[in-house]
């Protein structure tokens, strides 16, 4: 690529969007549908809120990805590791598409733009919403630079890209929490982790220049597909139960329908070495964490509009 055509590609649209990793933005509009629909389940809905809930969850998903791009990049992790349509990040800054100094204020601005709607919603709604938006904040910060180099930073995008939005969508529509959110969210919490956690598989090896703890490296793969098991099976098993004890609306049943793109996803991640069963694993997984969550806030809305 010429030096001229290197320049322009630093004001290419598609090369901002590609940067976001838009695929996985989907994430975002099913942790809404749960939170909503719970408290719509209950008897609150304001529509407005819930679409500006989802403009800022969407800018700090953003926020994430993009960050986690820069971090990785500037520790040379992106130049090692595997690509694959499921992990290893955008690629952008790799091809040298964008510069580091760019997607660094891409990711920053994103977040910036998200804080004016948490002080919107803590004015208009109560202070309690300004402790789930502070451990959201270090989730979305101090992911790759700090919570990626302790054991087990696996629970950060779980809760903070889990069970905290999904509580936060909740709290937009009833201003309160609820015994229902939380057991709601749960399975969110879960899913998300474990969305993150099978998309390391591949980056293992290069995860370790930059010495983070992640659990395919500090347990080793076996392991760490063993704990994605238990995560699996505990997302159904929790749906199951909260079911049985009245906590979820019998329509909640449907999330189970996933179960069998799960049960590919786990056989994908025992075959860890082979990378042409541990990549269609990854795929299961991401259907797996997108429509169980569908599934789920659909079952509540069908429940608020069948049965309320």
């Amino acid at each position: 690529m010429s030096t001229v055509n290197k320049g322009r590609t630093f004001f290419n649209l598609k090369t901002w969007v590609l940067e976001v990793r838009p695929q996985y933005l989907l994430l975002p509009l099913v942790l809404i549908m749960v939170g909503t629909g719970v408290a719509w389940w209950e008897g609150s809905l304001n529509i407005g809120f819930a679409c500006l809930a989802l403009v800022g969850l969407v800018l700090c998903h953003i926020s994430v990805n993009v960050l986690n791009d820069y971090f990785d990049y500037v520790s040379g992790v992106d130049l090692k590791t595997i690509k694959t349509p499921f992990s290893g990040g955008s690629g952008i800054l790799p091809a040298n598409r964008l510069r580091a100094k760019q997607v660094l204020w891409y990711g920053t601005i994103c977040f910036i733009l998200a804080i004016p709607i948490g002080i919107f919603f803590t004015i208009s709604l109560g202070w309690q919403l300004l402790p789930l938006m502070i451990l959201g904040a270090v989730c979305i910060l101090f992911y790759t630079s700090i919570i990626l180099k302790i054991h087990f930073p696996e629970w950060s995008p779980g809760v903070g890209l889990g069970i905290l939005p999904v509580l936060g969508a909740y709290f937009v529509q009833t201003g309160h929490y609820s015994l229902s959110a939380l057991v709601a969210s749960v399975p969110s919490g879960f899913l998300v982790l474990n969305l993150l956690l099978l998309n390391e598989f591949p980056d293992a090896d290069a995860d370790k220049i930059a010495r983070k703890k992640t659990l395919p490296i500090t347990v080793g793969k076996k392991n760490a597909a063993v704990v994605y098991t238990a995560f699996t099976v505990a997302t159904y098993v929790w749906i199951l139960v909260a079911w049985a004890l009245g906590k979820m609306p019998v329509l909640s049943l449907i999330a189970l329908l996933t179960i069998p793109l799960a049960v590919k996803a786990v056989s994908g991640a025992f075959k860890y070495n082979d990378m042409s069963k541990v990549i269609p694993a990854m795929g299961n997984n991401v259907l797996v964490v997108l429509l169980t969550q569908a599934l789920l806030g659909i079952s509540y809305i069908l429940s608020a509009t069948l049965f309320h």
